[in-house]
């Protein structure tokens, strides 16, 4: 067990947080959940920490705990809290708040269900810094605007006056990132504060906070699933597994020699140090077929899909004349090769979620052709189409918006195949348990309904939905984003398995790097709905062309640090 209290910092030797021996439970129907054990750590003034842990480490509930914002029946059973010196953990509500926000801010992780859909952005920040009481009223609209443009938004005086829905999600989550901010707290909780976010985007407010950190002398404690991003961002990590710290220490110091087994697994899953490894390994010379998930076996292989000079054009509503049409799409050619996986990347905004759906027909493009095996998918009848839908399906990024929460997870899988008139019942039944076993979620899990899952979970319902037709062609958007690193591991496996099995081709539409390097035969750079590169991953990777190309590769959180060798993370078997 590390010795969490070797975070000596000779400069400040008082902590501005300190955390000792914390126990944290939970009252359920069937008794009481530790959700955290033990827990000791140290936060110096202008300090970066962070805890890494997949979901139900007890990561967030640890951080809540210093805000008093445990959910539902969660209490503090043990230990102390002291921040300043002072001893927080039996605060009551009101003395909690007058330290939320202004002596510790949040930057909560989902950034739907954090802002108010009613009211206006600008007038969300002004209340946190009424709340505050930090700037005089008459100053506040101006005060609002400099911490949205603080927080990476342009046109920020425009912006304050909308809504969030007309916020893309990174958008909103640069909002709360000036909300918590509002009050310029000694301490910063950031709760997977960019999961949401393109990396550049993440780049940039990563860089922000880190700067403004630096100036404002405040510290900040990261909550994240994302490694790399922890190595980079955070001078001291802690590891959490099962509501205990398993390791704690400097962070280079960890990932170049990770101790514990389940810190190993952690360094071996993260996708942006996969990528840092493929990476050196090219460099030296080695062969990365081993690393990649398959080789260029295919590379002669025939298009499965041919898209060619794809162009959308959407209406704007209220404008005229030029402004009336706004090119999503701008001439987009590609071929599928298959049994092959190709990556459109990009941030938001550039298109690349509007081919796919052109792609899956759920969008008619407005000019340009997309050709299925040989065949223009325009021209097919309704019948063919429909069968169409048999051989090309989807994963969709958000795993709790694409399943139907009145269905069980039976239903959920099993819809597909009733709507095919695909088998009896029984067989139904039986290939919906094969299902499960192929997206390695246990049968029981049938009689189950989604909001009974974790994120993880339902999204290996929606791969097993995905499969369920024995389709040809995969379409992943953001299919592993919003997944831990643990979790979007196995699926990144699971999918390359299931692609070597069934002969898959998958098109992943994504904005992480770092998930591509691992995962991508072929590669297309789009920015602006325009191509602006295209080529294998490993010429796009080694040898980008484009400044935009270079300056995604270049964001991707952990990428250039140098980690533990081969042989400690057990990588060489």
């Amino acid at each position: 067990m590390a010795d969490n209290h070797a975070q000596q910092s000779p400069a400040n030797p008082q902590p501005l947080l300190e955390m000792r021996d914390v126990q944290i439970s939970f009252e359920s129907s069937t008794g009481t959940v530790e959700a955290v054990r033990g827990v000791n750590l140290c936060i110096y003034p202008g300090q970066s920490v962070a805890i890494v842990g997949e979901s139900g480490s007890g990561k967030s509930t640890t951080a809540m705990s210093i805000l008093g914002l445990l959910p539902g029946t969660g209490k503090v059973t043990g230990g102390q809290i002291l921040f300043e010196g002072q001893d927080i953990t039996h605060f009551n509500n009101k003395q909690f708040e007058a330290i939320r926000g202004s002596q510790i801010g949040l930057v909560p992780q989902d950034p739907m269900s954090n802002l108010n859909p009613v009211w206006r952005i600008g007038t969300q920040i002004e209340e946190s810094l009424k709340a505050n009481n930090v700037v005089p009223g008459s100053q506040r609209h101006q005060r609002v605007v400099e911490l949205l443009e603080e927080a990476g938004l342009p046109d920020a005086a425009r912006r304050s006056k909308q809504y969030p829905h007309e916020f893309s999600g990174g958008m909103r989550q640069r909002a709360l990132i000036a909300m918590g901010l509002a009050a310029r707290p000694k301490l910063l909780i950031a709760d997977e504060p960019t999961s949401a976010l393109d990396v550049t985007v993440q780049k940039t407010i990563l860089d922000h906070l880190e700067h403004l950190t630096q100036e404002l002398g405040n510290a900040v404690l990261f909550i994240t699933h994302d490694l790399g991003l922890a190595a980079e961002r955070a001078e001291h990590l802690i590891v959490m597994h099962r509501g205990r710290i398993v390791e704690s220490g400097p962070s280079r110091e960890i990932l170049r020699d990770p101790q514990h087994p389940y810190t190993r697994r952690l360094v071996t899953a993260a996708p942006s140090l996969a990528s840092s490894r493929i990476q050196s390994a090219r460099e030296a010379g080695l062969d990365t077929a081993e690393l990649h998930s398959h080789g260029a076996e295919s590379a002669d292989a025939a298009p499965v899909i041919q898209v060619r000079n794809l162009t959308k054009e959407f209406d704007i509503r209220g404008q005229r004349g030029e402004k009336k049409l706004l090119k999503a799409v701008d001439d987009v050619s590609f071929d599928l090769r298959r049994g092959t996986t190709m990556a459109i990347v990009g941030e938001s905004g550039s298109g690349k979620s509007t081919v796919a759906n052109m792609v899956l027909q759920l969008l008619q493009p407005t000019s340009g052709s997309i050709i299925y095996e040989g065949q223009d998918t325009a021209q097919m009848s309704k019948k063919e189409l429909f069968n169409l839908r048999r051989k090309m399906q989807v994963v969709f990024q958000n795993p709790y918006g694409s399943l139907d929460p009145m269905y069980s997870i039976y239903r959920c899988i099993e819809e597909p195949l009733a709507l095919h008139k695909v088998g009896s019942r029984k067989e139904r039944e039986a290939r919906v348990a094969e299902l499960l076993d192929m997206v390695a979620m246990p049968r029981s899990a049938m009689r189950r309904y989604p909001n009974e899952l974790s994120g993880g979970q339902r999204q290996r319902i929606a791969i097993a939905r995905a499969l369920a037709l024995g389709p040809e062609v995969v379409v992943l958007d953001e299919a592993v984003s919003a997944l831990d690193v643990l979790v979007q591991n196995q699926i990144i496996n699971l999918l390359a398995q299931l692609q070597e099995d069934l002969q898959l081709s998958y098109l992943f539409i994504t904005h992480d790097l770092a998930v591509v390097r691992q995962t991508a035969d072929d590669i297309v750079v789009m920015q602006k709905g325009k191509i602006v590169e295209q080529g294998t991953a490993d010429a796009v990777f080694d040898n980008p062309q484009q400044p935009y190309t270079r300056n995604l590769i270049d964001s991707v959180p952990g990428l250039h640090i140098e980690i533990g060798t081969g042989a400690n993370l057990g990588l060489t078997e």
